[in-house]
C-alpha cells in the first residue's frame, strides 16, 4: 500500500511538471512514465510469483512434516500399530462403487434442536477444537442408542484447497465437522466404547465456502480468540446443534472404520453425509489462523490437522440413496425426466407430421 501510494504522489509530480511545458515534452513524460509503471508491474509481477512460490513451499514443507515428519501420519503404526490396519479412515468415497442400500433407515438425531440450559465445554487440545455435548443428545436410526459426547474439526490452511479428511470422489472440502455418539446401551463411557466394534457412532460433515455466515458455526468460532493456545478452555452458551448439520439428512454413506488420529480404533460405525454445510470465507479464514498447537512461545500454528485418505481395502460402502453424486435432488431428477419425456413425445409428433406430409 505504502509502495503505491509514493507512486501515485510521483505520477502526479509529473503530470504537473509536463503542464508547465511544450506538449511534446509532457507526452514525452507520460511516455516515460508509462514505461516506468510497465517495469514496477513487471517487478510486482515477479514480487507476486516469489510470494506465491513461497507460499506454496510453506504448504509442501507443512504436508511433508504433516505425513512425514517424526511425529507425522507415515510414523503412526510404529507406536499405534492399529493405525496400519485395513480398516482404517478416512478414506475417499468412489460413488460409483458405492453399494444401495434401501433397508438403511433414516439418521434421526435426538434433542440436537434442543439447546438446554448448561453451557458446553469449548478446549484446544493442541490437535483440534472441541466442543463438549450433553448426553441428551443421540441418534435414533442405528442399530443401537448411540449418545453424543463431543464434537470437533479439521481443517487445512490459508491458500491450500484442501481440509476434509473424508473426500468424494478424490475431492476434498475445506473443513469437516465430525460428532462423536458412543453405544450406551453397551457401554458405560466414551473410552471404553472407543474400543469395541461399532461401538462408536461418527457423523461426518463436509464444509464448502458459501457466500453468508452460518450463524450455528459462529457460536463455535466467535470463541476461538478465548482458547488460542493449546489446553485453554471457555464455556459457549447453549445453541441449536442441528443446524450445524447440513440439508438433506436421508443422503448419507456408511462404512465400518476407524478414530482419524491414535490409537486409530477401528471401532467408528460412520455416517458420511452426502450434502455439504457451508461457511463463509471469513470464517473459515477464523478457523485456519487463530487457533495453536503450543501452550506458549513458540506458537505452532494449528493447522492442516487432516489425515489424508486410507485404503478402503475390502470394506463395503453403504449409500441411503440412488443417482450417488448427483447434484439434483429427487424432485429435479423427476421433473428432468418427465421433461426429457415430453421432449422425446414431442419429437415424435414432428416426425409423425413429417411423414404424413411426405406422403
Amino acid at each position: 500500500m505504502k509502495a503505491e501510494t509514493e507512486r501515485g504522489k510521483g505520477d502526479g509530480g509529473a503530470a504537473a511538471r509536463g503542464a508547465s511545458v511544450t506538449v511534446d515534452l509532457y507526452q514525452g513524460g507520460l511516455l516515460a512514465e508509462s514505461k516506468l509503471e510497465e517495469e514496477e508491474g513487471l517487478r510486482g509481477g515477479e514480487e507476486d510469483k516469489r510470494r506465491c512460490s513461497s507460499l506454496q513451499e510453506e504448504q509442501r514443507s507443512a504436508r511433508k512434516k504433516r505425513l512425514e515428519g517424526p511425529h507425522g501420519q507415515d510414523h503412526w503404526p510404529a507406536s499405534y500399530p492399529e493405525c496400519g490396519s485395513n480398516a482404517q479412515s478416512p478414506i475417499d468415497i468412489q460413488t460409483d462403487s458405492v453399494t444401495f442400500d434401501s433397508e438403511l433407515p433414516a439418521l434421526q438425531p435426538h434433542g440436537y434442536d434442543q439447546p438446554g440450559t448448561e453451557p458446553l465445554d469449548l478446549h484446544n487440545n493442541g490437535h483440534t477444537v472441541q466442543l463438549s455435548l450433553p448426553p441428551t443428545l443421540y441418534l435414533g436410526g442405528l442399530p443401537r442408542k448411540y449418545v453424543a459426547a463431543q464434537l470437533h474439526l479439521h481443517w487445512g490452511q490459508k491458500g491450500s484447497p484442501g481440509g476434509s479428511e473424508h473426500q468424494i470422489n478424490s475431492e476434498a472440502t475445506v473443513a469437516e465437522l465430525h460428532m462423536v455418539h458412543y453405544d450406551s446401551d453397551s457401554y458405560g463411557s466414551l473410552s471404553e466404547a472407543a474400543q469395541r466394534p461399532q461401538g462408536l457412532a461418527v457423523l461426518g460433515i463436509l464444509i464448502e465456502v458459501g457466500e453468508t455466515e452460518n450463524p450455528a458455526y459462529e457460536h463455535i468460532l466467535s470463541h476461538l480468540d478465548e482458547i488460542r493456545h493449546k489446553d485453554q478452555k471457555t464455556l459457549v452458551p447453549p445453541f441449536n446443534v442441528q443446524e450445524l448439520l447440513p440439508p438433506q439428512l436421508e443422503q448419507f454413506f456408511r462404512y465400518n472404520g476407524s478414530l482419524t488420529t491414535p490409537p486409530c480404533y477401528q471401532s467408528v460405525l460412520w455416517t458420511v453425509f452426502n450434502r455439504r454445510a457451508q461457511i463463509s470465507m471469513g470464517q473459515l479464514e477464523k478457523l485456519q489462523e487463530t487457533l495453536f498447537s503450543t501452550e506458549e512461545e513458540p506458537s505452532e500454528p494449528l493447522i492442516q490437522n487432516y489425515r489424508a485418505p486410507q485404503p478402503l481395502n475390502q470394506r463395503t460402502v453403504f449409500a441411503s440413496f440412488t443417482q450417488v453424486g448427483s447434484l439434483y435432488t429427487t424432485g429435479e431428477m423427476l421433473s428432468l425426466g418427465v421433461g426429457i419425456l415430453i421432449g422425446c413425445l414431442c419429437l415424435l409428433l414432428v416426425v409423425y407430421f413429417i411423414v404424413r406430409k411426405i406422403r
